[in-house]
């Protein structure tokens, strides 16, 4: 008895907003599902916030509207907090290549990640379809017609006779549907301290630190309990005076020197700063500082999208949406790549993209808006029953990998790999007991042979071409 005959593939014409990660693997899905493409990218290059910039913005605390942004949030000598192997989208491993010039390493540094998304696209041709340093500065329904979009973008015009650019090209095109994928690691969420505005010593966004110069001496608090904080602290307390590193979750006694180090401790968080300069944490202690870190994560910013309200963020809550993709209302003809958080983003990015081609071809029925936004109410009743605070809305964390195979299972695909799972879990488990040297030393030999002799199964050229194809 021969399998049903799935109906014929609707194509659609697309805007992917972003060639980062997400924006890359978006598209290569859409493109599988028949659909035309178009992404927008306003730097000259694909690759997102895994491009390193070594500038900063001239306000530390990215508050100044009209400051010059910087769209990276890399420090120089950042690492992976993912093996690599965990790292990678399903169906294009991230394998350490076999050339002296690559980083070899199962935690590598940035610029692996980079290289590893330009071999993407480049397998992929999807640099074909990017238009770069093309800024998108408004999307928009089209006024009385249901399911168009209208995407204008402003592209510098460049002479590269003299290697300059001057002013733009603006244009506005109609889509059936916007897929956006620009990421979340641009504008910084700052702790409120009270007397803060009176205190003497400097401020600043993780989102600016680049390397430890420049903290020579000095006693720095760092505000967060994050990788960036935890990556940072420890660069910085060799060459720091102190280091204190303040967490809100951690109990208000909290006082507790760090092992390995005689110049970082861990607080409870900040009362009040004094115009003294000085910092008193809820623990009691107080210190001195000249300089506090914000490493307390970023907001999510769409500043090209108008909605007519009905899609807003409030206290980092995009809402609604329905499974963290679509606007009930406006779906699919509007979706959202990558906000989840506390997740392994590649493998992520790849379901979701999966399932937005598929819906978008056809292939793949959503319920009704209705039911969508029932599934809405209820989901944040869960948080409220549960007292997640609302910012928190997107972090999935523990439920990530149910929240993957939910996705798989609507595309008829494969789930995350069991393998994966553990690997995650080891390796999380082995930055608790070995912080200072778990990328190095993690002992998963098993899970790693598991791995690659599941990635044995992928050619990438001779893949199918979707999973709703087989």
């Amino acid at each position: 008895m021969s399998s049903p005959q799935l109906p014929p593939k609707i194509s659609r014409h697309v805007a992917v907003i972003g060639a980062g990660a997400a924006g890359l693997v978006a598209s290569r899905e859409l493109r599988r599902e028949g659909h035309d493409v178009v992404v927008f990218e306003r730097d000259n290059q694909v690759g997102g916030t895994w491009v390193y910039n070594p500038r900063v913005e001239p306000d530390p605390l990215s508050l100044n509207p009209n400051r010059r942004i910087i769209h990276s949030s890399l420090y120089r000598s950042l690492r992976t907090n993912l093996p690599r192997e965990v790292m990678g989208f399903k169906d294009y491993p991230f394998i350490a290549k076999n050339d002296k010039k690559r980083d070899q390493r199962r935690f590598p540094g940035h610029q692996e990640v980079l290289l590893y998304l330009q071999d993407f696209a480049s397998e992929f041709g999807i640099e074909e379809i990017v238009r770069f340093e093309t800024e998108v500065v408004h999307v928009g329904p089209v006024k009385d017609n249901i399911g168009k979009w209208i995407v204008r973008s402003k592209r510098k015009i460049r002479d590269d006779v003299r290697e300059v650019s001057f002013g733009f090209d603006v244009d506005e095109e109609i889509y059936d549907a916007v897929v956006i994928c620009n990421g979340h690691y641009t504008e910084p969420r700052i702790a409120q301290i009270p007397g803060i505005s009176s205190w003497p010593g400097k401020q600043m966004h993780s989102h600016n630190y680049r390397t430890p110069e420049g903290f020579q001496d000095q006693v720095a608090i760092l505000i967060g309990s994050s990788a960036s904080s935890f990556d940072l602290s420890r660069e910085i307390a060799g060459v720091a005076k102190e280091v204190h590193v303040t967490s809100r979750s951690v109990a208000d006694e909290t006082y507790q020197e760090q092992p390995g180090f005689d110049n970082i401790w861990l607080h409870s968080m900040i009362e009040s700063a004094h115009a003294d300069g000085s910092v008193v944490f809820r623990n009691g202690r107080v210190v001195v500082a000249d300089i506090i870190i914000h490493c307390t994560g970023y907001k999510y910013h769409f500043p090209f999208l108008d909605t007519n309200g009905i899609v807003t963020v409030d206290d980092n809550r995009v809402a609604p949406l329905y499974k963290h993709v679509f606007p009930p209302v406006l779906a699919p003809w509007l979706s959202f790549v990558g906000l989840p958080w506390k997740v392994v983003p590649f493998p992520l990015f790849e379901l979701q993209t999966k399932w937005i081609a598929g819906v978008l071809s056809g292939h793949i029925a959503l319920p009704t808006p209705e039911e969508m936004m029932e599934d809405v109410k209820a989901f944040y009743l869960t948080l409220e029953a549960s007292n997640i605070p609302q910012y928190r809305t997107h972090n999935l964390g523990v439920c990530q990998f149910e929240y993957d195979n939910w996705l798989a299972s609507q595309c008829g695909c494969p789930g995350i790999e069991e393998w994966r799972e553990q690997m995650y879990d080891a390796a999380g488990k082995s930055k608790l007991l070995r912080p200072e040297i778990y990328r190095d030393e993690l002992d998963d030999d098993d899970l790693v042979l598991e791995a690659y002799a599941d990635f044995k199964k992928y050619t990438s050229k001779s893949q199918s071409s979707s999973c709703f194809s087989q």
